[in-house]
């Protein structure tokens, strides 16, 4: 009998394959925006971080966002970037210490899109982009796109996986989710364009598949490229891109076409319906309607769900270790491939060896210090 199948916990301990290579588990860090890469150079302390997290038992890491080349890409201090090359060679380190651990890594590539306004990093002169323009008190704070300009940005994803392949990475993910850039083009709140990349569904997933498109011819086949999506945005919870499941349909089957590997299903809590008149999450219809691989993640072994609020000090962000039952039965029927973790991997990165060697007892509660942690 392997450990793996020793465990009591033993859905997330099964190996998945991965591209080129196998991840040894069903756990992945989630990305989380630590601000810990002044200049945008993720330095030693980052590949610190990410290794303790490897040494803990992930099988794969996605890294925080990171942004690509274009100049409205970043909205936030001390984020990492992903072109230049120092900001590269940082990368490569962090990706010699994730291997060196035992586990796989993606980055996630990111552009902000509206998010952004004049005054962030790295200059402070340069407006957000979007899929509209934005005028605040007489001032453009955010610029539409056109077509030329897309494109540039749909060549800087592609030159960023690219990189990622050439300095080791296990494969991309690109960041589709939360009201940045690609949700942007994808919400029809934040969409009202008229041309091909507004309008219907068809037309408003039209970015994300050229991106994905781009991405995938820059790289390779057994490159594998992730794709995460949500129905909430940071500053709407309630939001939905997809109303019902012809809705998600005609978002994700574009998407598959154009080269997405695996889906990471981005929800608050994992185990909610997605649509009225069924019990299933929006992970479960994912994979139903995709034929594809899902990470599911949203509060998947905590008992409170992450909100904004608790990160800017206005709610306790405490939470304690919730029942892994259901997400095991969600593995045991594969109903979802892979498990994403956040705050508990901030809390405690042994996380999966104590759950491996069912030492429930023992793992850490999260709270604001572990919110907080750069170790």
């Amino acid at each position: 009998m392997t450990e793996q199948s020793a465990s009591p916990h033993a859905p997330f301990f099964r190996s998945f394959p991965f591209g080129r290579t196998t991840l040894r588990n069903r756990i992945v860090m989630a990305p989380m925006t630590r601000n810990r890469s002044p200049g945008g150079i993720p330095g030693q302390d980052v590949a610190d971080y990410y290794r303790r997290r490897a040494q803990g038992g992930v099988g794969l890491i996605v890294t925080e966002g990171t942004y690509i080349d274009h100049p409205a890409a970043n909205g936030y201090a001390n984020v990492p970037a992903f072109f230049g090359e120092a900001a590269l060679a940082g990368w490569a380190r962090v990706v010699e210490a994730v291997h060196d651990a035992g586990a796989c890594i993606v980055p996630q590539l990111w552009h902000v899109g509206a998010i952004r306004r004049p005054g962030a990093e790295p200059d402070r002169s340069v407006p957000g982009v979007g899929p509209m323009t934005v005028v605040d008190n007489g001032v453009t704070v955010v610029e539409a796109l056109d077509d030329a300009e897309i494109a540039e940005i749909v060549a800087s994803y592609a030159r960023a996986a690219a990189d990622a392949r050439r300095i080791g990475f296990d494969g991309v993910e690109i960041h589709g989710a939360h009201e940045y850039l690609i949700d942007q083009f994808l919400w029809d709140t934040t969409n009202r364009r008229t041309d091909a990349y507004g309008g219907n569904i068809a037309n408003r997933t039209r970015l994300a598949s050229e991106i994905v498109r781009a991405v995938k011819r820059a790289t390779s086949i057994d490159f594998p490229v992730m794709f995460r999506f949500s129905q909430w945005k940071i500053r709407d919870y309630d939001a939905r891109i997809a109303h019902s499941p012809a809705d998600l349909e005609q978002i994700l089957l574009p998407l598959v076409e154009a080269g997405v590997d695996i889906f990471h299903v981005s929800t608050r809590r994992y185990l909610d319906p997605a649509f009225p008149g069924s019990p299933d999450s929006l992970a479960v219809w994912t994979r139903r309607l995709s034929g594809k691989p899902v990470v599911c993640v949203g509060s998947v072994a905590l008992n409170k769900a992450y909100a904004i609020a608790q990160l800017r000090g206005a709610e306790d962000p405490s939470a304690e270790l919730a029942d892994l039952d259901p997400v095991e039965n969600q593995l045991r029927r594969e109903e979802v491939d892979l498990v994403a973790l956040g705050r508990p991997l901030l809390a405690d990165p042994d996380w999966p060896s104590k759950v491996r060697e069912n030492r429930l007892a023992e793992i850490r509660a999260f709270d604001r210090d572990a919110m907080l942690t750069s170790v």
